[in-house]
């Protein structure tokens, strides 16, 4: 975080963080859907300028026009995502890389080593290829259940999200539409890629195009990280 951000927090919850976060950047703009702790916040922050509070679902909020009220190329976003709706806010956050330049999330640990993962170990998925094609993710450390009030069952960690800029050029429908394709490459995991890609693609197509890049025709789609994705959907798709 720099101090001349402008920092979207999500679920900021009594405010904690958001008066540190007040003292180190320019101005807050912190995301609750909760009516009650908004209208706390509200009040809590009342007489601090750099602090606005919307009410409102992070699913719903345009973070290109929270930037452009404020003036800023792009934001910091902050946030203690709640561990039900973590996929859908991190999908919801990266689908704006032309307006978000950096993410710093705490999740379940489970969901950051996800994130964070590498090709050829059991965490890595769809989530790892949506949030590495996007950004260049990383598990910054663990954080105990005791950290919290009232403490989850669960460990958590702190991830950072470097947003990849050229990411933003990209035309919307073939991102759009290498997502939809790196999904169904891990629609079954113990299925080889060809066999995920076959009903689409064809499995004898999909095994050349796979021998021509230099992967083995058997391969399952934790095997290649994203820019071999990348590469396979240029020829398929």
């Amino acid at each position: 975080m720099r101090p001349d951000d402008l920092v979207i927090e999500i679920g900021p919850g009594q405010g904690a963080m958001t008066g540190l976060l007040a003292e180190r950047a320019a101005q807050i703009v912190a995301v609750e859907l909760d009516s009650v702790l908004a209208r706390n916040l509200a009040g809590q922050f009342a007489d601090t300028r750099n602090v606005e509070v919307l009410r409102a679902d992070v699913l719903d909020v345009d973070m290109a026009a929270i930037c452009r009220s404020h003036d800023a190329a792009a934001a910091f976003v902050f946030g203690n995502l709640p561990y039900y709706i973590t996929s859908p806010i991190l999908h919801h956050l990266l689908e704006a890389p032309d307006c978000i330049r950096a993410l710093a999330c705490v999740v379940q640990l489970e969901v950051a080593e996800r994130i964070a993962a590498k090709p050829g170990t059991r965490a890595y998925g769809y989530l790892s290829v949506a949030a590495q094609f996007h950004s260049l993710p990383r598990l910054r450390f663990r954080i105990p259940p005791g950290a919290f009030s009232p403490a989850p069952a669960v460990m958590s960690a702190l991830v950072t999200f470097d947003m990849l800029s050229n990411r933003a050029s990209r035309e919307e429908s073939r991102r759009r539409a290498f997502l939809d394709f790196a999904k169904e490459s891990f629609a079954q995991k113990r299925k080889t890629l060809a066999n995920n890609l076959a009903a689409k693609y064809g499995s004898d197509r999909v095994r050349d195009t796979l021998r021509a890049l230099g992967v083995k025709e058997d391969a399952r789609a934790e095997e290649l990280g994203v820019a071999d994705i990348t590469k396979l959907f240029r020829e398929l798709a």
